[in-house]
């Protein structure tokens, strides 16, 4: 869970330089890199539902 949390925070930017470097200290960096690539592929799934949807309703 910590890996998310810390994936997500990066994700948007907002960092303590205090949280990224207890981090670099306690997390796995294949795990990071994981999760990193899983939030994106989720990202670029939401953005592709959100534009299918929006696409779909502006046709009405």
């Amino acid at each position: 869970m910590q890996v998310v949390r810390a994936v997500f925070w990066s994700f948007l930017g907002i960092r303590k330089r205090s949280e990224h470097e207890a981090d670099v200290v306690r997390l796995n960096p294949v795990h990071v890199i994981i999760a990193g690539i899983m939030g994106g592929v989720l990202f670029v799934c939401a953005l592709v539902v959100v534009v299918h949807f929006v696409v779909s309703n502006a046709a009405r």
